[in-house]
């Protein structure tokens, strides 16, 4: 079968150019809903190789996929809430806070199906098409500010829970993805859908914990803390790390005011964790 594009005509049953053309098509969609200016859709459109390939957020979503299947396994069963393997080298445990690595590591476990879903989608549909356009290591750097602001902000502010999930590191995607329609308001497509977009998932998901923390009788106790907490470090590093096409002279101040915020907020918790 043949097509023509831009005047030519292409032969669209070749596998390759099928996976080219998909790829490009992709490419300019990203670009079109994630850039400000036009002369960087297509500088972007253009130049865009896949190469380095986006693979931080495919890595860790197949890592929280895996554990999950292995603890499935262990436990014999699953279900929406659960299992929650308590007994974990990885969850964070508030009588076990001398253990550092449990700061980071409980992303990998999840409390049951519906909470592993929601994160994956979540960091696939917002943090894939981030990555591909701000690269591996910013979108890397803002996911692991967000896991470790919700165990801190947690074991300060709800310190009696045990702790699992990657909730911290999806709201600081989701609160990125704010920030970079923030920082671009101006030049993006349907800005404001956007963040009620966003605000609406993130609400909804928190009220949820919320609920499930301080009225279902029979639920477990449910941080909602660390999706605050990463939803504030992923708004503060968004703002530090991602790419600003059109950077301002009060933006520099607003990167100063997010760098010290994240800073103030990461140090009060790690002093006040040695400290009590």
């Amino acid at each position: 079968m043949f097509v023509s594009i831009l005047g030519s005509d292409v032969n669209t049953t070749d596998p390759k150019l099928s996976v080219d053309t998909c790829l490009h098509a992709m490419v300019k969609a990203i670009g079109h809903h994630f850039l400000a200016d036009e002369r960087d859709r297509k500088y972007y459109a253009d130049s865009y190789s896949c190469r380095p390939p986006p693979l931080f957020i495919v890595t860790i979503t197949l890592t929280e996929l895996a554990f999950f299947i292995f603890y499935w396994t262990q436990e014999g069963g699953v279900s929406p809430s659960g299992p929650v393997p308590v007994d974990s080298m990885f969850i964070y445990r508030p009588d076990k806070r001398s253990e550092i690595w449990r700061f980071v590591l409980y992303l990998v476990l999840h409390a049951g199906w519906v909470h592993l879903f929601f994160n994956l989608l979540v960091q696939m549909l917002v943090g894939l098409p981030l990555e591909m356009v701000h690269g591996s290591t910013r979108i890397a750097t803002v996911y692991m500010a967000g896991v470790l602001a919700g165990s801190l902000g947690t074991s300060v502010f709800d310190s009696d829970v045990y702790l699992v999930g990657a909730s911290g590191g999806v709201y600081a995607l989701l609160a990125a993805h704010l920030a970079n329609v923030l920082l671009n308001y101006n030049h993006m497509v349907s800005g404001t859908l956007r963040l009620v977009a966003v605000l609406v998932v993130a609400s909804t998901d928190v009220g949820i914990a919320i609920y499930d923390r301080y009225v279902h009788p029979n639920a477990g106790p449910v941080s909602y803390v660390a999706h605050l907490t990463g939803a504030l470090a992923g708004l503060t590093i968004g703002l530090i790390v991602l790419k600003n096409f059109e950077q301002k002279l009060h933006e520099q101040l607003i990167w100063w005011i997010a760098l010290g915020v994240y800073g103030a907020c990461v140090l009060f918790a790690i002093l006040y964790n040695i400290f009590n």
